[in-house]
């Protein structure tokens, strides 16, 4: 049998949407070639749990240590970037079959032929997740209209959907082929929080559990509990939950959740709660006072905030009907009239509520010829006695404006972000159940600024896999799943055995038994699994956004730059921070900063530090990113932006290169793009809807370039200068470049920094890069980088700093201060 060479690499996530979420790594050619592989091969890696994907190369002038990954993929492997994994070619068999489990309700209908398409070409294994995000790069695969097709059937989150692959024939590192089967189970994704209700319900709980093997597994929290136990075989249980609820039109099954639950949303409960009553229960009462009961809402708010948990927790026991927009939007027009109407018709019929999910997939603000039909069905269940509609979008104007006609929706109930006091409390409800350690979930709120209830969902998720995985590694016979809302953890001993399960309402629970072995091991969530969740965890407000790793840095570490530190600490984290003393002051604080500077100085680093610093969401665009040929394009995607801006506030929107970005308005041949690029950007500075906790931060080396409107008070008020290095700050930079780098005794990095006039931070950065590359190929097997290796880089890293624009940038400050 030939032996497979293994490397160690470090895991870097990837920035680019070409790989991302479709099953594809990039590694170093050499590394490929290493492995004894080629490109589009399968390979696997090795971190807190073992994953597989398709290879792809890195450009030549990548480093050769690092192995490119998305979040997707870095989850399977249960690490976050920087860990370091183990990784080799993957023997790979074509699959029989893939089961995967965890689609949403509007994605039950998509024929088999679709899932197949969008999973070919990809390489799984049992317990990875999985988006359905068509493979789309190597050898060609016939996906043409998958994504068209799940985008109409699933609406617009259809990419983001993350499914688990639950069983394959064969076992191991199998691929989708054009002739594998694949099945979606019925059950919904541990930690999803779905119920069972119905008929079907006794079958799913005589099923759980059932499953020979090794290992013993334990699902804790509010929803569905999976736990599997490793060793000579597999044990797994599942618990499924019941209780009541009212099965959706669309097959969705609806969990209730406590009112005292819906942490940081209770006011617009209380809203919702006096409007159904009065509407409901105490009809009458309107009438004696000359007023129709009738009653529209439209709930509104960031997605995964939750909206319909809202209405179907205020709904308590009157009858709720459920009509999911993507799935019947995504039928043809016929078909959508149909269901709405039958919906519509029950509505009326029986009383209670008719709850539209995600109206504006039904009625986009795109009006079609059946919409005007599809309204007047809404309209008979508003303007019927005893039944009312409320329905959910992101955006209302997102929507048919007619909806918010006064005999349709004549009111809307906005729901906030929730802020760092609620995301603590969620993540306590959402762990209430689950084995932990010592936990500073305030901690974990102050890192995840924009996320949402949904997002906490998946990062408690994400948390136990982590801790599965620890736990897996720790023991033979461990196992670990995840519940709804919580965490399954597993114990396993050796042997063999069979599993059964059970659930309740409120915790479910499944548990498996095996007679023999050693004795089990106890798992539990600990506070490292959490952070090391952020990192992997990326919440739907960034979504379709560059942003920009924060690391460790903070503004502490940038000690040559006292000037610019103390004009971001002013600008940005005062107003975060001490709110207090701006309001007892009467000012308002400054709206944002411009940062100038010759190339390679170090601005996207402060940046970097600045968002680390106050735990901010940086959302980032370069140059002329936002240009768009199209008449309104530009102006849509600036407000766009804003928009995700306001929805992660605390946020920073980092505009690098605004000189290509804002121009001076009239001294451009683009046909009036970048003007009305400007005006778009002064109306969200300085507009009617107020930013919040947004910070705005340009970055240039051609300031006076800049549309002068974007310079003044109110605006990018602070101009602050980035200067190029002295001696003492390129020491510093070349230590902090060389912190894993093995030099010789013979470099000496305050003599050569003194050495560097001219040199940018990037520079030093490069300098010791090639100086590394000079020692490997002085010899591949190169303990440490000499002071030859050193002299030698030089003569191929020359500065970049060009003096005159240096001197021109150092004028331009010294006329802003004067």
């Amino acid at each position: 049998m030939n032996h497979r060479p293994d490397l160690d690499l470090t895991l870097r996530l990837s920035a680019s949407a070409a790989d991302s979420r479709r099953g594809i790594v990039r590694a170093h050619p050499e590394v490929i070639l290493a492995l004894g592989m080629r490109e589009w091969d399968a390979i696997e890696i090795v971190g807190a749990r073992t994953t597989a994907a398709v290879v792809a190369k890195t450009g030549s002038r990548a480093p050769s240590g690092i192995l490119v990954v998305d979040e997707v993929i870095a989850a399977n492997c249960g690490l976050g970037e920087d860990a370091r994994v183990t990784v080799r070619a993957a023997r790979v068999t074509g699959a029989q079959s893939v089961e995967v489990q965890g689609l949403p309700p509007a994605g039950r209908g998509v024929a088999e032929r679709v899932l197949r398409s969008a999973l070919l070409g990809k390489v799984v294994r049992v317990g990875d997740s999985v988006t359905l995000l068509p493979r789309d790069l190597g050898p060609d695969f016939p996906t043409a209209d998958t994504s068209r097709t799940l985008r109409n059937t699933m609406g617009v989150q259809w990419s983001t959907e993350l499914l688990t692959v639950t069983a394959t024939v064969p076992d191991g590192v199998v691929s989708v082929q054009p002739t594998t089967a694949v099945v979606a189970t019925g059950a919904s994704l541990p930690g999803s929080g779905a119920t069972t209700t119905g008929p079907a319900a006794p079958a799913a709980r005589a099923a759980a559990g059932s499953g020979a093997g090794a290992g013993t597994g334990v699902g804790a929290g509010t929803g569905t509990g999976v736990g599997a136990g490793y060793n000579a075989g597999m044990g797994t249980g599942v618990g499924a939950t019941s209780g009541g609820g009212e099965q959706s039109s669309a097959g969705a099954a609806i969990t209730a959740v406590s009112r005292d639950d819906l942490v940081g949303v209770v006011d617009q409960a209380e809203v919702l709660e006096q409007w159904l009553s009065l509407a409901l229960d105490r009809a009458e009462l309107l009438r004696t006072l000359g007023a129709s009961p009738h009653l529209g809402v439209l709930v509104a708010g960031p997605p995964g905030v939750g909206k319909a948990t809202l209405v179907r927790s205020v709904a308590g026991d009157r009858r709720l009907e459920v009509l999911d927009g993507p799935s019947v939007g995504s039928l043809d027009p016929a078909g959508r009239l149909e269901a709405v109407r039958a919906a519509a018709e029950r509505a009326r019929v029986n009383g209670g509520i008719l709850l539209v999910t995600d109206v504006d997939a039904l009625l986009p603000a795109q009006t079609e010829p059946v919409s005007t039909l599809v309204l007047d069905r809404l309209r008979s269940v508003v303007a019927n006695p005893g039944s009312v509609l409320v329905a959910t979008c992101v955006r209302p104007e997102d929507a048919d404006a007619r909806l918010r006609d006064p005999d349709v929706c004549d009111r809307v109930l906005d729901l906030p972000l929730p802020g760092s006091a609620d995301r603590a409390a969620l993540l306590e409800v959402l762990l209430r159940d689950v084995p932990t350690g010592e936990l500073d979930l305030s901690a974990v709120a102050d890192r995840t600024p924009g996320y949402v209830a949904g997002d906490l969902r998946a990062l408690t998720r994400e948390a136990a896999l982590r801790a599965a995985g620890r736990a897996a590694g720790n023991s033979n016979g461990n196992g670990a799943g995840s519940g709804g809302g919580g965490v399954g953890v597993g114990e396993g001993r050796e042997g063999s055995g069979s599993g059964s399960g059970s659930g309740e309402e409120g915790g479910g629970e499944s548990h498996g038994r095996a007679d023999s072995g050693p004795e089990a091991v106890t798992v539990r969530l600990e506070q490292d699994d959490l952070m090391g969740a952020i990192a992997v965890i990326r919440p739907l407000s960034r979504s379709g956004t560059e942003e920009l790793s924060l690391g460790s840095i903070t503004l502490d570490d940038v000690g040559d730059m006292e000037e610019v530190r103390q004009a971001l600490t002013e600008t940005v984290l005062w107003p975060l921070q001490h709110r207090e003393s701006f309001e007892r002051l009467g000012v308002q604080p400054p709206r944002g900063v411009l940062l100038y500077g010759p190339p390679g100085c170090g601005k996207t680093f402060v940046v970097r530090a600045l968002a680390a610093s106050g735990r901010l969401t940086v959302h980032m665009v370069k140059g002329a990113e936002l240009m768009d040929k199209w008449v309104g394009s530009s102006e849509k995607a600036v407000r766009d932006l804003f928009r995700k801006a306001r929805d992660s506030a605390p946020s920073l929107v980092f505009l690098d290169e605004i000189d290509a970005l804002a121009p001076r308005r009239g001294q451009s041949g683009d046909s009036g793009v970048g003007d009305r690029v400007v005006a778009a950007l002064l109306t969200e500075l300085d507009g009617a809807e107020p930013l919040g906790d947004v910070v705005i931060l340009g970055a240039t080396n051609r300031p006076e370039l800049i549309d002068p409107a974007l310079l003044r008070p109110g605006r990018l008020e602070k101009l602050v200068f980035v200067p190029p290095p002295d001696a003492a700050a390129r020491a510093d930079i070349l230590r902090a470049a060389g912190r894993n780098v093995p030099l010789a005794e013979g470099v000496d990095l305050v003599d050569l920094a003194g050495d560097l006039d001219g040199y940018s931070a990037a520079d030093c950065a490069a300098l010791l890069r090639e100086s590394a590359l000079t020692a490997m190929r002085r010899d591949i097997d190169a303990a440490e980088v000499t002071a030859d290796d050193v002299a030698r880089a030089r003569r191929v890293v020359p500065p970049s700093l060009d003096p005159g624009q240096v001197e021109s940038l150092r004028l331009y400050a010294e006329r802003r201060e004067n």
